[in-house]
């Protein structure tokens, strides 16, 4: 997953109203969002790391993962998306398990993880050292950088969640056009993360077409202050080509 928004706490129904874009190579095998049958979970399933990137429970719980945009940090160690699913099936609360999860999280992959339960929001990184922090009510962002860093499609995206947000419309067209932007940044605001200008020019749209690497999935979250939800998944194959949809409730 590498672009997410949400409005945590600050909507009259949904508790969290959150949307997301997954950046991946389009070769690497995924499941669509189902509910598992070994575990319950509702989500998109990896089949090469046997994670997720994003998912919930019918009980309220939500989890996203995102890797971090640094090519001086080496990809190893656990996968990224067992921390998802981990999340997801475990009993402590947001509060408990991010407490518990900075003992290990030097054992990960590099991430950037959001969870949500009934009672509270945490964002957790690894790097450059394990760290959790509670997140506030209000409207949120993250990319493959920090939490609430402002590369200009995180902000984009959190403003058009902001815009959804005051129109106070139950219709969400508007969420997934903003998750389907595919204009690029200008190139003076580009960030920097050491890859060179010309990628992160391409990488800087909220939704990247591309024939080997781009956007998998479009997912949109909404969970109530009574516990009731849904989510609803558009996915794409190679150059942005719809490949499905999944709308499920609980």
């Amino acid at each position: 997953m590498c672009l997410t928004a949400f409005a945590w706490n600050v909507h009259p129904r949904w508790r969290l109203v959150l949307v997301a874009n997954r950046d991946e190579y389009h070769a690497r095998p995924s499941a669509p969002l189902t509910r598992w049958e070994d575990i319950p979970v509702i989500a998109g399933r990896d089949l090469e790391a046997g994670g997720t990137w994003l998912g919930v429970t019918a009980g309220g719980r939500c989890g996203v993962v995102t890797n971090v945009r640094d090519p001086r940090l080496p990809q190893e160690g656990l996968s990224r998306g067992l921390l998802v699913t981990d999340w997801l099936r475990g009993q402590a609360g947001a509060s408990a398990h991010a407490h518990v999860l900075c003992e290990t999280a030097a054992a990960y992959r590099p991430f950037n993880l959001l969870t949500f339960d009934a009672e509270a929001a945490f964002y957790l990184g690894n790097r450059p050292a394990p760290r959790a922090q509670a997140v506030a009510p209000g409207v949120h962002g993250l990319s493959n950088a920090d939490f609430n860093t402002p590369w200009p499609k995180t902000r984009q995206l959190m403003a058009r969640l902001q815009a959804w947000l005051d129109g106070a419309s139950e219709d969400v067209t508007p969420l997934f056009a903003a998750l389907a932007d595919e204009q690029p940044a200008p190139d003076h605001e580009l960030p920097d993360t050491g890859i060179g200008r010309e990628r992160e020019r391409r990488l800087s749209p909220a939704f990247i077409s591309g024939r080997d690497y781009g956007t998998r999935a479009s997912t949109l979250v909404m969970i109530g202050h009574s516990g009731h939800g849904r989510i609803v998944e558009r996915r794409f194959g190679p150059d942005g080509r719809p490949d499905g949809q999944t709308d499920l409730a609980w």
